[in-house]
């Protein structure tokens, strides 16, 4: 044992050597421009991306083997060769640095991995009467946004406000143009009902801009004007419309008690804390629009626990601001060094000025420390979810017989409509939850779509023909009984691979918590209905269901807009597309007049006239 230590030992000595080697060929070669370098491997993967003012200064320092990180001398002693780019300039470095590691994701580099776009409130402008509705993803369609909130939820309730207090319809064109009689957003005084002229429409585009203003933040502004407004109509004796203006100051007046927050000179800001604990790197943006909190959210980094906060934050803004518009002003709660050379390189990517601060007094300083208990408090709650979740998998040896406690769980599920639409799904669980981007979807090729067995089979089978791409599991679970366990069983030993295999099936009359397990070799058992482990099962067996269900909705849905338009003589992809964006959906295009389909663009009489008929004269 001792021996095989030395030799373990002995060889990684030699290949930091041999990497430190490699890198110090590389330099002699080097220029001291700036630029930007990529750690490359055996097998040509990128395992470090960086940037550097000075290349040659910076590419030497790995060379210094012994003043680097464990992680870092792990990273030269896989180098095998590198690759340069050489910029202009610093800054550029650093937007070509953060678009390669968005792109690469390589495992030596900080990570933002759980990155995701933000809801919008869109007021559109293509329309004589504007809606109101939530929009994420690229800002394509005509109409002024307001955000970026931190989640969806906060969207609706801002959208509800303005229902409630101006009116404003977020029901789709189509629909709009196809009302007979106000619907239900009008009775319960959630909308004016413009689609049947129950009012006027310079009325109506009053009411869109006095909702513009009030997510703006000029709530104040709003007051204002609608107080002078009805004060005139009372001079008018116009009491019926003043009354109801009177009642909407009300209700503003109300929302803005609850919602106002003193937040004087940081109008539009984006206030970001990081919190390094427990092997867990956390950081908590909040966002700021127009004097108004629109919520918080958390990221996790990955590979940050032996940097610094500062380093950490760096890597973590660069990466945050690549695809989505920062703040004027962003607030920081530690100092990075590379301030200046960031403001800039956000200033360059999105054409708005960008200052960075880290305040230590005063009110902007009290927003950081708001920002740090919440990034405390998200840790706290993610470490005990992750002891609750390694306890849960800890259990699963016993239970069912394993020769260690699983680290990786993969479940399996089926779903068709009586044969249709078909379709399979792997859904992967780990000690840290759902590992959503290791999700996986099938389509039968061979088997009968209303064989659930011959589709576990061959599902099974393709699965396993990636093991070394997708890894082995620790413990297969089973959407189904016997049947479908033996499909699986079967799909393995031809494979020759040996994995434990469980069955989860309700039990008489598919009773949640009556749940039947079957294994191999093993009378099938139940667990007690009050038992964590049973809860945990259908958990696990529910995600996959959800995702079944899910994947097989998308593609029963393809198939009805495909069965609906493809058909239609002259209706290409582009036109197919501009008919849905604008009508919603298939249906709706079936019921438009021709004077609707004529609206868009590329649609002519002849064109209507045809789509027209095609739905009409069948």
């Amino acid at each position: 044992m001792k021996q095989t230590h030395l030799t373990e030992k002995n060889t990684n000595t030699d290949r930091l050597a041999r990497g430190a080697n490699i890198i110090r060929d590389i330099v002699r070669t080097l220029t001291s421009d700036a630029g930007v370098y990529r750690m490359l491997d055996d097998k040509d993967t990128i395992l470090y991306i960086g940037k550097a003012k000075n290349l040659k200064k910076r590419v030497i320092a790995y060379t210094h083997t012994d003043k680097l990180p464990n992680r870092l001398q792990r990273m030269v002693s896989e180098t095998l060769k590198m690759e340069i780019v050489t910029t202009h300039t610093e800054t550029e470095a650093l937007l070509l640095e953060a678009n390669l590691i968005k792109k690469h994701q390589p495992r030596y580099n900080i990570l933002l991995k759980d990155d995701k776009s933000f809801p919008y409130i869109l007021i559109t402008k293509d329309h004589a009467y504007p809606r109101i509705l939530k929009h994420r993803g690229p800002q394509t369609i005509p109409g002024d946004y307001f955000g970026p909130f931190a989640n969806i939820a906060a969207v609706d309730e801002a959208i509800l406000v303005i229902q409630k207090v101006f009116k404003i319809r977020n029901c789709t064109d189509s629909y709009f143009c196809n009302r007979e009689r106000p619907c239900l957003q009008h009775h319960i005084k959630r909308c004016t009902a413009p689609c049947v002229k129950r009012i006027e429409q310079e009325e109506y585009k009053d009411s869109v801009q006095y909702a513009k203003n009030f997510l703006l933040g000029k709530g104040d502004n709003v007051q204002k004007v609608l107080s002078e407004k009805m004060m005139r109509l009372s001079d008018e004796l116009e009491f019926e419309k003043a009354a109801q203006i009177r009642d909407t100051l009300k209700l503003i007046t109300k929302i803005q008690a609850h919602q106002r927050v003193n937040v004087s000179g940081v109008r539009n800001a984006d206030v970001i804390a990081i919190v390094k604990k427990e092997g867990v790197t956390c950081v908590q943006v909040f966002f700021f629009r127009y004097g108004q909190n629109l919520g918080t959210t958390s990221f996790f980094l990955a590979h940050a626990c032996d940097k610094t906060e500062s380093s950490s934050l760096n890597a973590f803004i660069t990466q945050f601001y690549q695809e989505r518009s920062p703040a004027p002003l962003i607030l920081l709660s530690h100092t990075i060094d590379d301030r200046e050379l960031i403001q800039n390189a956000l200033t360059l990517l999105h054409s708005e000025k960008t200052i960075i601060e880290t305040p230590k007094q005063g009110l902007k300083a009290e927003l950081i420390q708001l920002a740090l208990k919440n990034a405390h408090d998200t840790i706290s709650r993610k470490t005990a979810d992750s002891d609750n979740m390694k306890k849960l998998f800890e259990g699963m040896q016993p239970l069912f017989d394993l020769e260690r406690t699983p680290e990786r769980i993969e479940i399996y599920d089926n779903s068709h409509l009586q044969g249709t639409h078909a379709c399979g799904v792997m859904v992967v669980a780990t000690q840290k939850g759902f590992d959503k981007k290791s999700y996986r979807k099938f389509n039968p090729k061979e088997a009968a779509s209303n064989d659930d067995f011959g589709m576990m089979y061959e599902f099974l089978k393709r699965r396993f023909q990636h093991i070394e791409d997708w890894g082995k599991p620790d413990l297969l679970l089973i959407d189904g009984g016997q049947g479908q366990l033996s499909a699986v069983e079967t799909a393995l030993a031809e494979l020759k691979v040996s994995i434990p295999v469980v069955g989860i099936a309700k039990g008489i009359d598919r009773n949640a918590g009556r749940e039947q397990f079957f294994m191999k070799g093993k009378e099938t058992f139940q667990l007690p209905i009050d038992d964590p482990f049973l809860h945990f099962l259908q958990r696990l067996r529910d995600e996959a269901h959800r995702f079944a269900i899910g994947t097989h909705r998308q593609k029963r849905g393809k198939t009805l807009i495909k069965s609906a338009l493809d058909g239609i003589p002259g209706i290409g992809a582009s036109r197919k597309k501009k008919l849905l964006l604008h009508f919603g959906s298939a249906k709706n295009v079936s019921i438009a007049a021709i004077s609707d389909l004529e609206r868009i663009e590329g649609i002519s009489h002849a064109v209507a006239q045809k789509i027209y008929d095609y739905f009409h004269e069948k």
